[in-house]
């Protein structure tokens, strides 16, 4: 499952530069596919909806840090367990529910972000 950010985020940034898949943006700032990936072209998202990587998409959160689903893996082939949690100060990192995925799902999605 990917892993969201919840409301009690103090905004310190911590987790933002330890995304090996740059999933992490402020709140309130545009995300884009290519950012930290090896993506070229057209990307579909999990929605189906289809964009150019280097397109900016409306920012998921406006208050506080968010993590876009679509480039979530959660640090899977990177590491050994999700780095946003590992060093979030207020334990604000964690499993979406909503978005249960294998580990194959995760590192297939590692795969298509950095060919």
């Amino acid at each position: 499952m990917a892993i969201y950010i919840t409301d009690e985020c103090i905004n310190c940034g911590a987790c933002e530069p330890e995304c090996p898949n740059n999933a992490i943006y402020e709140g309130g700032f545009e995300w884009a596919m290519i950012d930290g990936t090896g993506v070229q072209g057209k990307y579909t998202l999990e929605d189906g909806k289809s964009v150019d990587v280097e397109a900016k998409q409306i920012p998921i959160e406006d208050d506080y840090y968010y993590i876009v689903p679509d480039k979530c893996t959660e640090c899977k082939g990177f590491h050994e367990e999700p780095q946003c949690a590992a060093v979030c100060p207020v334990d604000c990192c964690v499993p979406d529910p909503d978005r249960v995925e294998t580990e194959d799902e995760l590192l297939q999605r590692k795969e298509r972000l950095h060919l």
